[in-house]
């Protein structure tokens, strides 16, 4: 991220820069990231729709999602675990989605671990490395950061329960977007919303 500050938006609000490069950003900026995400399937999707976003722009996932939904059975864990190598080549011939070998045999092999788990325990490992303490709002972009202590912890945990293609990185955007973390900028209309 660049060290940009709040910028008004359409509506005059101040926001953090990111949210309003396209309407789909203003939208997802102010509706979704940050807020908290509860559920193992809600999480399931958020987990994979990071890994699939890994080295792409995030506009790129968004403007796709309703594809990957409509691929990945709406991203419910017991349905996606029954996926077969059909479905997976089904997958790799689908435009609607992020053709990537290895980040959709990822996505098919962590459904397989997570069926396999208590209801609920998905939600609490990742919950568990919220941090503890609040620290400051970020001012600017510069001063949000993109691996933490407690993302590399997540990371770590997800990999010994063998949730695969999952880093520190991909962590703390997952825990961005799901509301672990509030990294809106000071001052952004959507920081205490």
């Amino acid at each position: 991220m660049s060290g940009g500050g709040l910028l008004a938006g359409p509506d005059g609000a101040p926001r953090c820069p990111w949210g309003l490069a396209t309407e789909d950003y203003v939208t997802y900026h102010d509706t979704e990231w940050g807020k908290p995400v509860h559920g193992d399937d809600a999480l399931y999707e958020r987990l994979c729709l990071e890994a699939f976003q890994s080295g792409l722009s995030w506009l790129t996932i968004l403007r796709r999602r309703e594809g990957f939904r409509k691929a990945f059975g709406d991203f419910r864990i017991a349905a996606v675990a029954e996926f077969g190598p059909a479905d997976a080549e089904r997958l790799l011939a689908d435009e609607g989605i992020i053709r990537n070998r290895a980040k959709i045999e990822a996505t098919l092999a962590n459904a397989k671990v997570l069926a396999g788990w208590e209801p609920g325990e998905l939600d609490a490992l990742i919950w568990s490395h919220a941090p503890k303490r609040k620290g400051r709002a970020p001012r600017t972009t510069g001063d949000v950061p993109a691996v933490t202590p407690e993302s590399t912890a997540l990371a770590k945990a997800l990999k010994k329960a063998g949730i695969r293609f999952v880093g520190p990185t991909t962590a703390y955007a997952l825990m961005q977007a799901c509301g672990l973390v509030n990294d809106h900028l000071a001052g952004c209309v959507s920081r205490e919303a």
